[in-house]
C-alpha cells in the first residue's frame, strides 16, 4: 500500500510502497476514502525535519535536556547512536481520515465491514489506505455526511474541545486569534452555539471566509481599532468573554491582544501552539482565566483509554475524545455546522510530496485540504495481492492466545548441588547453519533493535537478513531501507514460518515475548528473544515444556552485561569468587517517561519484571552460581525495589534499583567484596580491582555493554551448531528468579526461586 512519511533528519518526504498493517484485537482495518491535511500541524513537523541539526535542537529544548542526561550516563557514542536512529527513521503523518471498515478486530463487534467511519490519531489515522484504528479513536459516520467532510472529524475535535475548555454559553462574545483550518472551525462551532465572534489573522482571505461563516468582524492583527469598537459597542463596553488562541509561530503578539480584547477574569483557551510569554500586568490586573485545550478531549495519551478501550462513564467526564468526534460528524449530518465550503482542493496520495511542497510556499490558497485514495475495486485487488487475509493471531504485538500452562511435572528440575548445571531429559537440537551464513528474522525493530541489534548484525559477513515483521507498516519500511531485509511484513506468522530462516529474533513488547518465544522454538529454529523471556511463572513453564517435548533449547535471551568488555576483563582479574562472596549492585534508573510501557504494569509487567532480569544474570554470571531465594521491598518511589538473593554457592547479592536519583548520576554501580579482595564497576566506563596494596583501574573510551559480543558468539553458535552463549538452565533461573521478585513484594516474605 501507499504511505506518506517523511525522514525527520534528512526532511525528505516520500510517498512509500510498504505493507499494510494487521488487524489487531481492540480495533478494526479501515480502508481510507479521505484523509485531511493539516495545514498547521504537519506543515510545522515538515519544516521543522528541513531544519539542520542545531535547528532542531532550537526547536525541541525539552529533548535536547533528555540527551544530554542520557550522555551523562551511557556515553557520547551510545547517545548518539540513539539519537540518529530515532532521527534516520521515516515517520508518518497525518491524523484525521474517513474510510470503510474492511475488518473487524475481537473486542470491536460494534462495527461491521463495509461501515464508514471517521478515525484519529497521529499513530492510527494516517495518510495511508489501510489504517489499523482502536476502537475509541472511530466513530460510525452517519447517514447523509459526505466521506469528504467527515474525513474533518479529528481537527473539528480538536476545536470543539477548545470551545468546551472555553464553557461559553448563549449570548456570550468571543474573539478567536488565528483563522487556519481550527481557527476556522472555531468559529463556526462558537456561531452554532449562539455565541457573537470576531476574529483575527494575518491574511485577508481568512478573515472573509470567517466571516461568511457568521463572524460579526474580522481583521488584521496590526489593524484591530474597528474590531475592537465593535466588540465593545456588542459588549456594553466589557469586552470578550473569551478569547480562543487558534494561531502558531514564534510571536507573543496572540496574547497581548488577548489581554487587550478580554474582559475583566474573561477566559483565555490556548488550542495553537504560540508562544505564551504572559505580560503579568495585564493578566493580573484583568485576572484572567489561562486554560489549554488538550488535543481531541479527555482520553488523549491515555493508552487504557485509546488502545485498550476502556472508557471513562459520562457520568465522570461528558466529553471525551470519541464523543467530540462523534458530536462533530453529528453536526455535520444535522447541518449545523457546515465543512463542505472549507475544502479547497483534493489531491491523489500518490501526488503527496508535491503537495506539501506547495502547500509549504503558500501556492495553494485555503485552509482544507484532502488526499483521495484508490477506489473499492483497486482497494481490493491491493489486498489481495499484498496481504491477503490476516488474523489477528498473526498480527505484530497483537495479544496472542495464551497456551495451556504445563503443570510442574513438565519443569525439570535446573539446579544441582553446584548450583550451575543439570542434564536434560532430552539431547539439544544443535544443527549448523546448512548454507554456511546464518539467515535471520525478526519479530519487531523497533528503537532498541534499530540502534543495538541490526547495526551489529548488519557488519557480520555471517548473517543474513531475511525478513522482518512489525506491527506498524514504516517500522517495517525503515528495518529495510536502512538493514537490507529480503522480505517485510506485519504479520509474525510469515517470520516464523520462513523454512529459511536459521534464526528468529524476538523483539516486541514483552506480554508477547512467551507465546513468540514458544512458537519459534516449535518450528526448530535457534531463538532469540530480548528480555525478559517470560512475565509470570505460567509462561516460563510453557517455554520449558516446549523445550523438554522438542528438543530444541536453542535459546538465547539478550542478558548483554555478561558480554561487557570492561566488566569481563574485571572478572577476570578479580579471580574466582568464593563461596562467600558479596555483590551490590546499584541501579540509578530514573523517573519513568510518560508513554512507558511500565505504566501498564497489568499487561507489560513491572518495571523490573521488564529490566531486573539484567542485573539478575549478571550476579549469577559473576558468582558462578544460581540463585535460591529471594526477598524484595519496596523503595521510596513507585517501581523501586530492594532485592536481596541466595545463591548456592553461599553467596549473596543486592540489588538497589531506585528511579529518585539525579539524572546525571552513573547508571549502573557494582561493589563486589570476596576472599580478601574488592572490586568496582563504574557505569561500563571505569573497573577497579584491590588485590594488594593499591586499586588497579582500567577505563574505556566507550560505553560498550556487550551487545557486539553477545551478537557474535548467538551468530556463531547458530553457524556451528554449538552450544548457546547462555546454559538454557541459567536463563530459567534468572528469569524464575526475576518474576520472584514481585510474589516477594506482594507477600512481604522471601520466595524460593
Amino acid at each position: 500500500m501507499k504511505q506518506v512519511a517523511q525522514n525527520y533528519k534528512s526532511g525528505e518526504l516520500a510517498v512509500l510502497d510498504v505493507p499494510p498493517p494487521g488487524c489487531a484485537p481492540g480495533g478494526v482495518l479501515v480502508r481510507s476514502l479521505y484523509s485531511l491535511i493539516s495545514t498547521g500541524t504537519e506543515l510545522m513537523k515538515v519544516g521543522e525535519a528541513k531544519l539542520s541539526l542545531v535547528g532542531k535542537a532550537k526547536a525541541r529544548p525539552d529533548q535536547v535536556r533528555k540527551v544530554l542526561d542520557t550522555v551523562a550516563q551511557q556515553g557520547v557514542m551510545s547517545t548518539y547512536k540513539k539519537v540518529m536512529n530515532k532521527l534516520d527513521s521515516y515517520t508518518p503523518l497525518g491524523y484525521s481520515l474517513c474510510g470503510v471498515v474492511v475488518e473487524v478486530g475481537a473486542g470491536a463487534e460494534e462495527f461491521s465491514v463495509g461501515q464508514l467511519v471517521a478515525a484519529a490519531g497521529n499513530e492510527y489515522a494516517l495518510h495511508a489506505e489501510y489504517n489499523w484504528v482502536p476502537l475509541n479513536l472511530c466513530v460510525p459516520v452517519p447517514d447523509g455526511v459526505p466521506a469528504e467532510q467527515a474525513a474533518f472529524s479529528t481537527v473539528g475535535a480538536i476545536a470543539m474541545q477548545g470551545v468546551r475548555q472555553a464553557e461559553v454559553q448563549l449570548g456570550d462574545t468571543a474573539v478567536v486569534i488565528g483563522l487556519g483550518l481550527v481557527g476556522q472551525l472555531v468559529v463556526r462551532l462558537l456561531v452554532a452555539a449562539g455565541v457573537r465572534v470576531w476574529g483575527i489573522d494575518t491574511v485577508a482571505d481568512r478573515c472573509r471566509m470567517a466571516e461568511k461563516a457568521g463572524a460579526l468582524a474580522c481583521s488584521s492583527p496590526d489593524d484591530i481599532d474597528a474590531l475592537e469598537r465593535s466588540l465593545l459597542q456588542a459588549s456594553n463596553g466589557l469586552g470578550a468573554d473569551h478569547i480562543l488562541l487558534a494561531a502558531g509561530g514564534h510571536s507573543n503578539g496572540p496574547v497581548e491582544t488577548a489581554a487587550r480584547l478580554a474582559r475583566d477574569r474573561a477566559r483565555v483557551v490556548d488550542i495553537g501552539k504560540t508562544k505564551l510569554d504572559l505580560p503579568w500586568n495585564a493578566y493580573y490586573d484583568k485576572e484572567l482565566d489561562v486554560r489549554f485545550s488538550r488535543s481531541y478531549g479527555p482520553g488523549r495519551y491515555d493508552d487504557r483509554y485509546e488502545l485498550q478501550g476502556i472508557d471513562y462513564p459520562a457520568g465522570y467526564v461528558r466529553w471525551t475524545e470519541r464523543r467530540n468526534l462523534a458530536c462533530f460528524v453529528d453536526l455535520i449530518a444535522r447541518e449545523q455546522i457546515d465543512v463542505g465550503s472549507l475544502i479547497a482542493n483534493t489531491f491523489p496520495i500518490a501526488d503527496a510530496t508535491d503537495v506539501y511542497q506547495k502547500l509549504s510556499t503558500g501556492t495553494y490558497p485555503g485552509v482544507g485540504f484532502l488526499f483521495e485514495y484508490p477506489k473499492e475495486e483497486e482497494g481490493a485487488a491491493l489486498r489481495a495481492a499484498d496481504v491477503g487475509v490476516e488474523s489477528a493471531a498473526g498480527a505484530v504485538g497483537a495479544d496472542e492466545r495464551p497456551g495451556a500452562a504445563a503443570g510442574p511435572e513438565a519443569t525439570p528440575d535446573l539446579r544441582d548441588s553446584a548450583g550451575l548445571t543439570n542434564s536434560r531429559r532430552r539431547e539439544p537440537a544443535g544443527r549448523p547453519a546448512p548454507a554456511g551464513v546464518v539467515r535471520v528474522g525478526f519479530v519487531g525493530a523497533g528503537n532498541y533493535a534499530s540502534s543495538m541489534l541490526l547495526p551489529q548484525l548488519q557488519k557480520d559477513e555471517r548473517a543474513v537478513l531475511g525478513r522482518v515483521a512489525t506491527n506498524k507498516s514504516l517500522s517495517a519500511a525503515n528495518a529495510q531501507r536502512r538493514f537490507g531485509f529480503e522480505a517485510v511484513s506485519t504479520n509474525a506468522d510469515e517470520v516464523l514460518a520462513d523454512e529459511s530462516l536459521d534464526a528468529v529474533f524476538v523483539v516486541t513488547r514483552h506480554s508477547s515475548h512467551a507465546e513468540l518465544a514458544c512458537r519459534a522454538l516449535e518450528t526448530g529454529k535457534a531463538v532469540f528473544v530480548e528480555k525478559p523471556l517470560a512475565l509470570t511463572d505460567d509462561e516460563l513453564d510453557r517455554i520449558v515444556a516446549t523445550v523438554d517435548a522438542t528438543g530444541n533449547d536453542r535459546l538465547m535471551v539478550g542478558f548483554n552485561r555478561r558480554f561487557a568488555p570492561l566488566l569481563t576483563d574485571l572478572k577476570h582479574r578479580f579471580g574466582t569468587p568464593g563461596g562467600n562472596s558479596s555483590v551490590r549492585y546499584l541501579v540509578n534508573a530514573g523517573k519513568l517517561d510518560s508513554t512507558s510501557w511500565y505504566l501498564d504494569a497489568g499487561k507489560e509487567g513491572s518495571r523490573f519484571a521488564g529490566e531486573g532480569g539484567h542485573f539478575i544474570d549478571t550476579l549469577t554470571w559473576w558468582l558462578n552460581s544460581l540463585p535460591t531465594e529471594v526477598y524484595a521491598v519496596p523503595g521510596p518511589d513507585t517501581g523501586d525495589v530492594l532485592v536481596t538473593l541466595r545463591f548456592a554457592n553461599g553467596s549473596v547479592g543486592t540489588i538497589a534499583y531506585v528511579g529518585g536519583g539525579n539524572a546525571r548520576f552513573p547508571k549502573e554501580t557494582i561493589d563486589i567484596t570476596g576472599g580478601g579482595r574488592n572490586a568496582r564497576f563504574d557505569n561500563f566506563q571505569a573497573a577497579s580491582v584491590w588485590t594488594g596494596r593499591k586499586p588497579a583501574t582500567r577505563k574505556s573510551r566507550s560505553t560498550d555493554k556487550g551487545q557486539r559480543t553477545e551478537l557474535e558468539r548467538f551468530v556463531a553458535a547458530v553457524k556451528s551448531g554449538g552450544p548457546m552463549p547462555i546454559p538454557f538452565e541459567q536463563l530459567v533461573a534468572t528469569t524464575r528468579a526475576t518474576i520472584a521478585v514481585d510474589r516477594s513484594l506482594a507477600s512481604g516474605k522471601p520466595e524460593v526461586v
